[in-house]
């Protein structure tokens, strides 16, 4: 019975690959003469458009000194424009100047460290706060989102990772040219007002997520020992020193350098017509000065000499990570290590949650993940947190036992059938919305300069053979390429 639902799966999805695979055929790109490439994709079901703004910037572009201010920026792109969340622009940028003259003011006092007057820093960000207090007077609090949401949209979001910063979507067929207007304003003459107030809700979203949570702690002491060159090892939210001391100006620096049009991708899918789409693009993302594309991050990370093990000592319930490092999203393998996730641990069908939850019951929770981000060589990450009265070394000896069963053991035809299926339903189901879709063609066209690439993944999927499994598995799960990093009891005082 199993197998046969199976099989009929795997001729749904076979079914539904070749429309998806029509689908390509009707999404058209225009590039712009300043160098913004737009996708459009008609989709007439309903009256409404998705929109996706996607900036091939985020965690792995910064450098020392100015580690989150990626995710930063993403804050400020939601604070409006030279005339929006304004009351006025020109007493506000003089408020803004004192802000940022207090700032400096603190900031080099407090960069005297031992040497600092303590006095004097107290004075100095009292002044900083006073000046904060006086830009507010001018702000319009989300005018942005209001102008949004009164318009009919709705799902006014963004997020930022290592590799990339987000920003979308969607309203009403008729409020097109409103989010032309509204969103090229944002990147044509962004205003970083609440800067100053913004950071701080960033420092408390560290305190919150990393300092105050043991595994935010054990994840970043991770990634840090995985990496000794590469800026993935680095914290997306930044160090709390840098977002202490990063000024307005180092933001402004770093927008000009990475969200110029040669560095944007925007994807409109939904009830528009191409032609009315790029015309009305032409006339407002057509303002934004053209600039070359940032260069590229070139810091390799060398091969490992050796297993790295790392612990820290917390008084909560232990967990282990066991992290491998692999090759990025342009290798031919990459759909072969996502299909290895969905073997070992997606959902409660996968090998890990058998063994360890259901059968031997060392674990209450264990997930494979297939990377942290896609760009560069990153890392394949196993987690899995002890069942009361196990340990973090049952569950690490358990989880090498079923990588050592799948380096030996090929996959049975009906295993890698579910595989394949799993993975192109998965992978076409996230066609559905029109927001998914924007998103991926976008993400596509970013990475592999040519959005065509996303329709290849079926095809990279069917390939994959029991033996590509194996292979793998064996090149990339080796004890040599592993970082661990665990929560441990804290240390009794000698």
């Amino acid at each position: 019975m199993r197998k046969t639902i199976l099989l009929l799966l795997f001729a749904a999805a076979g079914l539904q690959a070749q429309g998806y695979l029509d689908l390509q055929n009707r999404v058209v790109k225009h590039t712009l003469d300043n160098g913004l490439r737009i996708l459009i994709l008609e989709r007439h079901d309903a009256p409404v458009v998705s929109f996706v703004t996607y900036a091939d910037v985020g965690a792995v572009n910064e450098r020392i000194g100015i580690t989150g201010i990626s995710h930063v920026f993403e804050h400020m792109a939601f604070k409006g424009t030279r005339t929006i969340g304004t009351k006025d622009i020109d007493a506000e940028f003089k408020a803004m100047a004192r802000e940022d003259e207090t700032f400096y003011a603190w900031r080099d006092e407090y960069a005297k460290g031992a040497l600092a007057d303590s006095a004097r820093l107290q004075q100095l960000a009292a002044d900083h706060k006073a000046a904060i207090e006086e830009a507010k007077k001018y702000v319009v609090t989300n005018e942005l989102g209001q102008a949004v949401e009164m318009a009919g949209g709705t799902g006014l979001n963004a997020f930022t990772s290592y590799d990339q910063t987000v920003y979308f979507y969607n309203l009403p067929s008729n409020k097109v040219e409103l989010w032309m207007s509204l969103e090229s304003d944002r990147f044509l003459n962004p205003v970083l007002r609440e800067f100053y107030t913004e950071k701080q809700v960033i420092q408390e979203e560290r305190r919150l997520g990393v300092e105050s949570q043991p595994i935010g702690k054990l994840l970043e002491e991770f990634f840090a020992a995985a990496y000794k060159a590469h800026p993935y090892g680095g914290p997306v939210v930044g160090h709390m020193s840098d977002l202490r001391t990063f000024s307005r100006q180092d933001a402004i620096e770093y927008f000009k350098a990475h969200y110029n049009p040669a560095n944007l991708v925007v994807a409109i899918v939904g009830d528009v017509r191409a032609p009315e789409v790029i015309k009305m693009a032409e006339t407002y993302w057509g303002r934004l000065p053209k600039g070359a594309a940032p260069t590229p991050v070139f810091t390799e990370e060398p091969a490992q000499l050796g297993q790295k093990r790392i612990e820290v000592e917390d008084a909560m319930q232990p967990i282990i990570i066991l992290g491998y490092h692999r090759p990025s999203i342009y290798s031919k393998d990459a759909a072969v290590l996502d299909a290895i996730s969905d073997i070992l641990g997606s959902g409660r069908t996968c090998r890990l949650y058998k063994s360890l939850v259901k059968e031997k019951k060392i674990a209450v929770q264990v997930l494979a993940v297939s990377g942290i981000a896609d760009k560069y060589p990153n890392l394949y990450i196993f987690l899995a947190v002890p069942a009361q009265g196990h340990t973090n070394a049952e569950c690490e000896s358990a989880i090498l036992a079923e990588i050592e069963k799948l380096k030996k053991e090929p996959l049975t035809a009906e295993e890698l059938t579910a595989v394949k299926t799993r993975a192109k339903a998965g992978f076409l189901e996230g066609l559905n919305s029109n927001s998914g879709l924007a998103q991926q063609l976008a993400e596509a066209e970013i990475r592999f300069q040519d959005y065509h690439e996303m329709f290849t993944r079926v095809a990279k999927i069917e390939a994959i053979q029991a033996a590509d499994i194996q292979r793998v598995a064996a090149a990339i799960f080796t004890k040599r390429n592993c970082t661990a990093a665990e929560i441990v009891p804290p240390a009794k005082a000698n």
